[in-house]
């Protein structure tokens, strides 16, 4: 008598015999799929792969050996390993729907990264450098997979854009107006309750002592990381909505900004009442790290409470 097999909901099904010996069903790992996709196309065309290993690896080192290390790229380890497990989680998907392009349009993408890395050689520029190797490997993976893989793998895609590092000039002007909008908080605040305190600039006076406002303190750096963080917080959580994301993203700045105005105000203090050697010692990263500390639980407790609201009025899900 022939036996029905009992649907458990997630067992595979069984797999058909017409006489001979089943073979069993096996799924690869999402990393291998992709990963055999690119070893077929590296097959057709070593060259053309080599030339994209030789441009973007020893750009990675020296953008990791030379900027990693300094505090505007502080989060720039963290973002290469994460990024680097997001491909692999969507791997699979990708590859599914993987359409190649025609080769000419493949090379019309690859043809502006290469330019702009050959001036960024010529210049120098590390940073031009860091994203000309970057919008290459863009163009790699619109070459294997085209606009569709492009479109799974969007965010790991704009997530690794945190990995370049900043150029010293734009973070000069970025941060100028944040300073002096700081610098006169604080010295507002700070003159209401009756201490001896003026700005110039972005520099304040309190008692005998002259502190300045570094770009440290404006929020740039502190605002790329939370940027990052809360980006990647927001994929895990919410499934990669970009929306959301968006949305999240647009919080941040005015938190990273608060945050760097309570840390300048506390530095203020400590000088004033304990001395520049004080201030400028331990406790001066001590309230810098605490200060990040509160930006990210402000970011999870704004979370929390949209997600809750969106799910109340059926916007969302939890």
């Amino acid at each position: 008598m022939p036996v029905t097999p009992v649907d458990d909901g997630d067992a595979a099904p069984a797999p058909t015999t017409t006489g001979k010996r089943a073979t069993p069903v096996r799924q690869n790992p999402d990393l291998l799929a992709f990963a055999t996709l690119v070893w077929n196309r590296f097959r057709r065309n070593p060259i053309f792969w080599l030339g994209i290993i030789a441009l973007v690896a020893p750009t990675l080192y020296d953008v990791a050996s030379r900027g990693w290390g300094t505090d505007q790229a502080a989060h720039a380890p963290i973002v290469f390993a994460t990024a680097i497990w997001i491909f692999a989680r969507s791997a699979r998907r990708a590859a599914i729907v993987a359409v190649p392009p025609k080769a000419w349009a493949a090379a019309l993408a690859l043809a502006p990264p290469l330019l702009l890395y050959i001036a960024a050689r010529v210049t120098g520029l590390m940073e031009v450098r860091g994203l000309a190797a970057y919008l290459a490997v863009v163009a790699v993976l619109y070459a294997v997979g085209g606009a569709r893989t492009l479109g799974v793998l969007w965010f790991p895609i704009l997530y690794s854009i945190f990995l370049i590092p900043i150029p010293d000039t734009f973070v000069d002007i970025a941060t100028q107006p944040v300073k002096l909008g700081i610098s006169k908080a604080v010295v507002g605040l700070l003159s209401n309750l009756g201490l001896p305190v003026a700005t110039s600039g972005v520099s304040i006076y309190i008692g005998q002592f002259e502190l300045l406002i570094a770009a440290a303190c404006a929020g740039l750096n502190s605002l790329i990381s939370l940027t990052a963080i809360g980006s990647f917080y927001v994929y895990l959580r919410h499934n990669a909505s970009w929306r959301y994301t968006l949305l999240l993203i647009m919080m941040i700045f005015p938190i990273a900004v608060f945050a760097n105005f309570l840390r300048v105000m506390i530095l203020v203090l400590l000088t004033y009442y304990a001395g520049e050697a004080v201030a400028q010692g331990f406790l001066h990263e001590a309230a810098g790290l605490f200060m990040f500390v509160v930006s990210v639980l402000t970011i999870f407790l704004i979370d929390k409470v949209l997600t809750m609201i969106g799910t109340r009025m059926g916007w969302m899900t939890a």
